[in-house]
């Protein structure tokens, strides 16, 4: 990389499963990278290349932002939950809204213009409180006057991730499992791809103000997607699809599960399809990766080949 494109960035989320993989790629390509922590977890910053600079605070400060931003030359903000306690939507728009508005604040005061989202494929869609929120968070950036770039994937998958991995969790013991929106369909992303996204939009000034759908080459139906953790494991595991109503009570049960394994908004989100025919990897000149053929390594059965 050409060092007079090094850059400090700092980057909100990257103890998470993006974000350690983006902080890796983002120190090899030469840039110098600040992440931003909650603290307090021994376990991430271990997780964490050495080379990367940890700073513990709360992200939703926006004097403690002005501090960590002070020489930045761009942010990535990856901060992001599925659940929030309750289900009124608040949790949710703290995290997504209240939390991105301090941001765009402190990035405005300290002349930080360099701006990448993560968002969601269906963002402002349908009646989820996550997926709205996620929206209003997509008006502010827009709207922000920075030089803002949004990504929106699919489901996310790769080693450790929250989607094949926990599908694994349930199937091991289960010789059935019963589920809500069995034919809601997802077009799953690899992590890679994603960090990829990142890097080459970084890089290129041809990125800012666009936004960019990543979605894998391949649609599936959530019970698709079932089988094939199932079948990758060799295990004999029916998939029982339910009504709307079973459905719809089966999140409701599972709201106050411990880990919540599907909550009612989840279930609201499972109305919105998560798949595009506009997909922005292409545009970033990345060629989507199956997923399919990497579930082995997802689930840890074979070493990682990246």
């Amino acid at each position: 990389m050409n060092t007079a494109a090094r850059r400090h960035v700092v980057v909100l989320g990257g103890t998470g499963f993006v974000g350690r993989r983006l902080v890796a790629r983002l120190l090899r390509d030469g840039h110098r990278l600040t992440v931003l922590s909650r603290g307090g977890d021994p376990a991430k910053r271990a997780l964490l290349p050495r080379d990367s600079s940890l700073i513990e605070g709360d992200v939703h400060d926006s004097g403690f932002l002005r501090a960590v931003l002070d020489d930045a030359d761009a942010v990535v903000n990856l901060i992001g939950i599925l659940n929030e306690r309750g289900d009124d939507g608040s949790g949710f728009e703290r995290v997504y809204v209240g939390q991105l508005e301090s941001l765009i604040e402190a990035m405005r005061e300290m002349g930080v213009r360099r701006l990448l989202q993560m968002s969601a494929l269906g963002a402002g869609s349908g009646d989820s409180h996550y997926l709205q929120a996620r929206g209003r968070a997509e008006q502010r950036v827009r709207a922000s006057g920075l030089d803002w770039t949004l990504f929106r994937p699919s489901v996310i998958a790769g080693p450790g991730d929250g989607l094949f991995c926990r599908f694994d969790q349930l199937l091991r013991f289960a010789p059935a499992l019963p589920i809500g929106r069995a034919e809601a369909r997802f077009q799953p992303v690899w992590v890679g791809d994603v960090v990829q996204a990142y890097a080459r939009a970084l890089a290129d000034g041809g990125s800012i103000g666009h936004s960019y759908d990543l979605v894998g080459p391949d649609v599936y139906t959530l019970a698709e997607l079932v089988r094939l953790t199932a079948r990758a494991r060799g295990r004999l595991r029916a998939v029982i699809p339910l009504p709307q109503a079973l459905g719809r009570l089966q999140a409701g049960i599972g709201e106050h599960l411990p880990g919540k394994p599907i909550s009612r908004d989840n279930w609201r989100s499972l109305q919105t399809d998560s798949v595009s025919a506009d997909n922005g990897l292409s545009q970033l000149g990345i060629a989507a990766t199956p997923v399919a053929p990497r579930l082995r390594e997802i689930l840890g059965l074979e070493p990682a080949a990246d």
